[in-house]
């Protein structure tokens, strides 16, 4: 199956989003320009790929020709947000059709941090409904499919904007991560994908009323430098008083550092092929002069894999019990798909088990704060088999069938949203069928800086794939 890419000698070209801003001040290009050709490429690709949730062009064409003094680094630099945060006038789906859409009156906290550094949102990408599954597979509107290849799916729950990206529509957007969902579209669309620390960056008001506050916002780009400038530019916007500063992180960290690989999870090993890949990239680390050592079993306690889903659980009782206070009255649980419903149930026959599931997950971060006395970074895969192909998460099939294959897919990238530690992934490698294969680098709180140190010289050393390099 062919690839499905935008990349063309318009005004984006193959810039990602710091090289269209070199351009924008050269006078090379206009920020019409640049939305224009982003609108070309979202309607080229979106009939097959199916990213977009909701389309705001001639508001992004408005923005761009009026040169609205929004200042900010990126100012003019199209870019989508993933359809659960909310945007003025926009509407909130959350990937599902479980209510009826009314716009947003207000931008939520995480919109104005990401607005403040000029990006222009063309609209909203796609999601799984409510974040919950791995794939986006909507029942009506049909699978977000991977550019690379259409019959695999884009990962999720990030999926419309890691396919989007992929493909060449915009060089940057928004995504968020619960469980995983910057980092597994990052792995499946071959992308950097950085979940940061906890408290980095701004949360609406409902991720904010969490009692494990799991989720992260960021983005998902081409490059290392992208994401670095997004995080040094939005830290200008909006900094968290805890954490060690980002600031600006341009290229390799000259320390050698302590890095500990491991390729199985708790109680799954990883694929042998992607064994053998990670197992490549802690070579190069290796050769790059990293001391590397091998750890049999993960950092976390055997119940870490139940009590993790059933908090994930909780989320979706929270949301399938309080819908209509939360989403109008027009809220139908009929309307959820199996997954969703699946796991209210779960939470609901279990909610006895809640008060000490939760606090294990809450003592995580001490389990990984002993690691990080003799290890600087994490190595593991960012998930334990390739990407699968449509229909293996499909949410309108049997809810035990979902959820096995999810903990089977999804094994290693829950401990940081638990923990509130930073974790990138890289498209390090390539499966056997030419997909792109992500690694995944972890590093304590407030160590972004040490993972995009590390991240650009493994850049440099291995660049990654092109999509429309064939």
């Amino acid at each position: 199956m062919s690839r499905i890419w935008a990349f063309g000698d318009d005004a984006l070209g193959d810039h990602d989003a710091v090289g269209l801003v070199d351009a924008l001040r050269a006078g090379q290009v206009s920020a019409a320009e640049l939305v224009e050709a982003a609108i070309a490429r979202a309607e080229a690709v979106n009939p097959r790929l199916n990213g977009l949730a909701y389309r705001a062009f001639d508001r992004a064409r408005e923005r761009a020709r009026a040169r609205t003094p929004y200042g900010g680094f990126f100012d003019g630099v199209p870019s989508f947000l993933k359809d659960n945060v909310a945007v003025a006038g926009m509407p909130t789906m959350e990937g599902t059709d479980a209510w009826d859409p009314r716009p947003e009156k207000l931008d939520g906290d995480f919109a104005r941090t990401f607005l403040a550094t000029g990006l222009v949102p063309l609209g909203k990408t796609q999601l799984s409904e409510f974040g919950f599954s791995a794939a986006a597979e909507h029942p009506r509107l049909g699978p977000v499919r991977n550019p690379w290849n259409p019959e695999r799916t884009a990962g999720a729950s990030s999926s419309g904007s890691g396919a989007f990206v992929a493909a060449g529509v915009v060089p940057i957007a928004h995504a968020n991560d619960g469980g995983g969902s910057i980092r597994i579209p990052a792995s499946c669309n071959g992308l950097v994908g950085l979940k940061p620390s906890r408290g980095r960056l701004p949360l609406d008001r409902q991720m904010r009323q969490m009692p494990i506050r799991i989720v992260a916002n960021g983005v998902l780009t081409r490059s290392v430098r992208d994401t670095a400038a997004f995080y040094r530019e939005a830290e200008r916007v909006y900094r968290h008083p805890k954490l060690l500063p980002f600031g600006d992180v341009t290229g390799p960290a000259r320390q050698r550092l302590r890095i500990a690989v491991c390729t199985r999870s708790i109680d799954r090993d990883s694929s042998p092929e992607v064994r053998d890949l990670t197992l490549k990239t802690a070579t190069l680390l290796e050769e790059l002069g990293h001391r590397v050592t091998h750890i049999e079993n993960p950092p976390v306690p055997s119940t870490f894999g139940d009590d993790f889903l059933l908090y994930w659980a909780l989320l979706s009782y929270a949301l399938v019990r309080g819908g209509r206070r939360a989403f109008g009255p027009s809220f139908d649980r009929d309307k959820l798909d199996n997954l969703t419903l699946g796991l209210e149930l779960h939470a609901a026959r279990n909610l006895h088990r809640l008060p000490l599931a939760m606090a294990r997950l809450s003592r995580a971060r001490r389990i990984t704060n002993r690691l990080a006395a003799d290890h600087d970074v994490l190595l593991t895969p960012t998930l334990a088999q390739v990407t699968p192909r449509i229909g293996h998460l499909d949410p309108t099939a049997d809810y035990q069938q979902i959820i096995d294959r999810l903990m089977d897919w999804v094994a290693f990238t829950p401990l940081q949203n638990v923990t509130g530690d930073p974790a990138i992934s890289l498209p390090l490698a390539e499966s056997s069928d030419g997909l792109p294969v992500g690694m995944m680098l972890s590093a304590t709180l407030g160590q972004e800086a040490r993972l995009l140190g590390l991240a650009y010289e493994l850049e440099q050393a291995r660049p990654w794939a092109r999509i429309q390099d064939v």
